[in-house]
């Protein structure tokens, strides 16, 4: 009667793990990636929301106007305005260059950046419409604003 693995019963078992983990750790990378998407997806709905949702609120106090700039403040983004009187969101979003991050590319707060797969996607708000959007049109960048907008 034996009591203990074989050899050959160890190498088919280490064969096995191999072969599953061959498969699971490049789904365990983009996994992050998809997250680092969805993420930014997330937020570019929040923002687009909370810019209709400020104008209405000033709409109703009489004001036609959409927020000058989305932020005013380059670590907690899309929080509040120079002004400090029209607030976008309630909790900002934290800023950086790492994937699944947004950064503020000029001093007047309406250019900004996802950081994602090592690409930057720009996006740009224009205070005449309330339009927060990213260029479709750029090859590698396009295809994460797609991704991101659409």
């Amino acid at each position: 009667m034996k009591k203990a693995f074989t050899m050959i019963e160890l190498v088919f078992v280490i064969v096995i793990l191999g072969i599953l983990a061959s498969v699971a750790i490049p789904k365990l990378g983009s996994t992050k990636d998809n997250a680092d998407l969805m993420k930014g997806r997330t937020d570019v709905a929040t923002i687009r929301s909370s810019i209709l949702t400020e104008r209405q609120s000033q709409l109703i106090k009489g004001n036609n106007s959409f927020i000058e700039e989305l932020s005013n403040d380059s670590s907690l983004l899309f929080m509040k305005n120079k002004d400090e009187n029209r607030f976008l969101l309630t909790y900002g979003i934290a800023s950086g260059t790492s994937s699944g991050k947004w950064s503020a590319d000029d001093d007047d707060y309406k250019k900004y950046s996802f950081h994602t797969n090592n690409l930057s996607v720009k996006f740009t708000y224009d205070n005449n419409t309330g339009k927060f959007d990213c260029d479709r049109d750029d090859d590698d960048t396009g295809k994460i604003c797609r991704k991101l907008v659409d």
